[in-house]
């Protein structure tokens, strides 16, 4: 990559090689609001079919009395603005170029803010992923996985192959992955390269990744033993250090550094031009702050180095696992992230004075990690919003929570109840569509996700 970018690439492919005309054109994010309000959408109004997501986005209706039902899902606007200042401002304050990872969201129109506030480019985790960030003309990813399928493969030579601006780099972590990826890439009569990194695991017990770093010396010889292979740095995810904690991560964050100058002084990115980066990787969402520490630390190579970060979870944060796991929870004087998500469900029964049910379950609310926390009560009387004191989520079946309350918690049959949700990722992937709501109500835009 030179700077951050592909390199020229002199082998154009002609316009009838079936690899590269397989490709669509990419599609316009603004595309999306035409697309028809229809069954496929939860809790939209009823009264809205027929329009286009961008004709009802226009009318501007309240998310409480402009005809949607219950559950649904709101993002707030002002909380997911925020968010994307936020990494922006701290990406560029530590000399990190930054990566989101999409698989949050999964979503265009977040990925189109995200690129607006600075992003290098989308990770990816999977195939489809990529294809659906292809769609919509995202021009640099990085997968984090090492990619062996050999019909995404195949895709994958054609669309890099059509397009010399197209950036593109995976994981490697094994030599047996290098020879299936060489040779889905030469039956794809691939012309440019795929570039790759090492994978360093992050530990014994962590998830992939070569264990060591004579694991990842051999597989570094086997891509320079393959000609459809580049390599071009290192990466890793710290997120699966074992016990984790500051110590240790920043432990393996500093030996994936040293990993990256050990390949340089063993001139093993001698197939980068003059001018690209050296590419070291790392940041989930739980430990950028050492990540930017170690990273910082980062000695001359003989190339630039392009320091990428991957957290995702950021763009609508939550009020679970990453409020508790955030860094600013250890760098408060940097900033703080703002809970984005508030699901919505109504009260359809209420057979004891310590009971309740509301309309919203497991198919509705992400219960992986945490259970949904009430927050707040809108009375179904005259719409007044007051705090859900005494009010607590204790289960969820396919499409009812189950509510504890105490003997003097204000609640009806009727009534709204607010709860904040914890893991963006399982939250996101329920709801094809998100109202985008201002703090008053407003429904600003609709927000599209591919799982």
């Amino acid at each position: 990559m030179r700077n951050g970018r592909c390199r020229e690439c002199n082998d154009r492919v002609p316009e009838e090689d079936p690899l590269a005309a397989q490709q669509p054109p990419a599609q316009s994010v603004t595309a999306l609001a035409g697309e028809p309000v229809d069954h496929r959408f939860k809790a939209l109004p009823p009264d809205a079919e027929g329009l286009t997501v961008g004709a009802l986005a226009a009318e501007r209706r309240n998310l409480f009395t402009g005809g949607f039902t219950t559950p649904v899902l709101a993002l707030s606007a002002e909380s997911v603005e925020a968010n994307l200042a936020l990494l922006e401002t701290y990406a560029q304050r530590h000399g990190l170029a930054f990566a989101p990872h999409g698989k949050t969201s999964m979503s265009p129109q977040l990925f189109a803010r995200q690129l607006e506030y600075g992003a290098w480019g989308i990770t990816a985790a999977v195939p489809h992923q990529a294809r659906v960030y292809r769609a919509y003309g995202i021009q640099r990813i990085f997968l984090a996985n090492e990619l062996v399928d050999a019909v995404a493969l195949r895709r994958l030579a054609g669309e890099l192959d059509a397009d010399p601006d197209f950036v593109f780099a995976c994981y490697v972590d094994s030599v047996r992955g290098v020879e299936l990826m060489d040779e889905a890439l030469r039956a794809a009569g691939a012309v440019r390269p795929v570039d790759v990194v090492v994978e360093l695991g992050a530990g014994l017990t962590a998830r992939t990744g070569a264990r060591t770093e004579a694991d990842c010396a051999a597989v570094a010889d086997a891509v320079a033993a393959t000609s459809t292979l580049r390599l071009v740095g290192v990466a890793g995810y710290e997120g699966e250090v074992p016990d984790a904690s500051p110590e240790r991560v920043r432990e393996w964050l500093r030996r994936l550094v040293a990993l990256a100058a050990d390949f340089d002084a063993a001139g093993r990115f001698t197939a980068l031009a003059d001018g690209e980066e050296i590419l070291v990787s790392a940041g989930g969402s739980a430990w950028f702050d050492a990540v930017a520490d170690v990273f910082a630390e980062i000695p001359a190579l003989s190339r630039p180095v392009l320091k990428l970060l991957r957290s995702g979870a950021y763009v609508s944060h939550d009020d679970g696992h990453y409020r508790h796991l955030t860094p600013f929870n250890r760098i408060p004087e940097e900033g703080a992230l703002q809970p984005a998500f508030r699901l919505w469900a109504q009260v359809v029964s209420r057979p004891t004075p310590e009971q309740a049910f509301v309309n919203a379950g497991k198919r509705d609310a992400a219960y992986d990690l945490d259970l949904p926390e009430a927050q707040v009560v809108r009375s179904a009387r005259d719409g007044s919003v007051r705090p859900a004191t005494g009010i607590t989520v204790t289960g969820l079946s396919d499409q009812h929570g189950w509510v504890r309350t105490e003997a003097d918690a204000e609640l009806e049959v009727g009534d709204w109840i607010g709860m904040g949700l914890s893991h963006p990722c399982t939250s996101f992937d329920k709801w094809q569509l998100i109202p985008l709501v201002q703090a008053d109500g407003t429904v600003t835009d609709y927000i599209r996700t591919f799982f």
